[in-house]
């Protein structure tokens, strides 16, 4: 193998607070005990990785720091085994994944219950611990994920997280086969793999929601049918979901966007026994979801429940999704010096399906 390089770039947040990113040229990492140095080629780019640069989630405990490197979706190849790995399961030349959570402690009551996304100790990539805007990466050998060699990385990058992380809502929404589910942000980046894991992974019935523009690609992850948001107010949008579901409404809504709005309208989406899963942040303020009224709940016998991110058993069964064809993210390849941009974009809502920075 070719001697490693002593220096390597990274893309990091300059001045937390607003959009802004900057290349820096960082010292390579040398990988501890049971850890492994991952030569990164690409990751994909998370609006959560807006909200972490923009400190615009309320609920963080920390304000995000000048130069920390950003992303959670990141793919590469191990270069190099830490102490004690010699044993793992991960070998040097392995594709690996990083994702939102890079790792946990392994020994806290979450962890003990496969909640691993909840853990107490959990260190969150590209927040507090360098994520994967980077052309190298450190991670636990026992939390990095296997990509499937039938699975190109740009391809697998955002399954990671948009991909993990819709899979386990739909999971948890309870939904079965032939019930309909509404999609919140269908065109977005976790919307857009949302719908083709309900549709084509789980033979759920698809509504999706989202702006104009949106609509031919959230007919092609197989959605049966496209509300266009702009066109309705709270009331006749609701009205719409109820009729295209036979008069009785949805049984999940997956909430994509980060709007509290849309999470005020999917009450109203739902059918008796129907669930609301929180997946998408609001930003700003939190505020209760409204129209979650006791009465409404009791007499649809309504649930609400959420995602953080999926498990690690949850991303290789997605990610196995995706090696088979049933999913493939929709995205644009863009590099590193770009990255201004992308949040730009993504910040005014333009952005269609997903991007991948490529790190080479």
């Amino acid at each position: 193998m070719a001697e490693l390089p002593k220096k390597y770039k990274a893309c990091v947040y300059s001045e937390p607070g607003k959009v802004s990113t900057k290349i820096e040229t960082l010292d390579m990492p040398e990988p501890g005990p049971g850890q492994c140095l991952i030569q990164m080629t690409h990751s994909g780019v998370c609006h959560s990785d807006l909200g972490i640069m923009e400190n615009s989630w309320a609920s963080l405990p920390y304000p995000t720091q000048p130069g920390q490197v950003g992303g959670h979706e990141g793919v590469g190849k191990v270069v190099k085994l830490g102490p004690g790995s010699e044993t793992s399961t991960v070998k040097v030349g392995d594709r690996v994944g990083v994702k939102w959570v890079s790792g946990t402690c392994g020994n806290c009551p979450q962890c003990y219950a496969g909640a691993d996304a909840l853990c107490q100790q959990a260190k969150v990539s590209g927040y507090y611990t360098p994520g994967t805007f980077q052309q190298y990466c450190i991670g636990p050998v026992n939390y990095v994920t296997p990509i499937p060699d039938a699975l190109d990385s740009a391809d697998a990058a955002p399954m990671l997280c948009a991909g993990v992380t819709t899979y386990a809502a739909l999971r948890k929404s309870n939904a079965r086969s032939g019930q309909w589910v509404v999609i919140s942000g269908a065109g977005g980046g976790l919307g857009h793999i949302a719908c083709q894991l309900a549709s084509r992974g789980m033979a759920l019935r698809v509504i999706g929601i989202d702006a104009p523009s949106k609509k031919s690609v959230v007919m092609d992850c197989g959605a049966e049918h496209f509300i266009d948001v702009t066109a309705h107010d709270d009331k006749s949008i609701a009205e719409e979901v109820v009729k295209l579901t036979g008069g009785l409404g949805a049984s999940a809504v997956i909430v994509c966007t980060a709007s509290n709005k849309a999470y005020a309208q999917a009450m109203d989406f739902l059918r008796f026994d129907g669930t609301i899963v929180c997946v998408g942040m609001p930003e700003g303020k939190p505020q209760a979801i409204a129209k979650a009224f006791p009465q409404v709940m009791v007499f649809k016998q309504a649930n609400i429940t959420a995602v953080a991110v999926g498990t690690r058993k949850d991303a290789i069964e997605c990610l196995d999704f995706a090696a088979r064809g049933l999913v493939k993210t929709h995205f644009r390849t863009e590099k590193m010096e770009r990255l201004t941009d992308v949040f730009q974009e993504m910040k005014e809502g333009k952005l269609i399906g997903r991007v991948v920075i490529d790190l080479q």
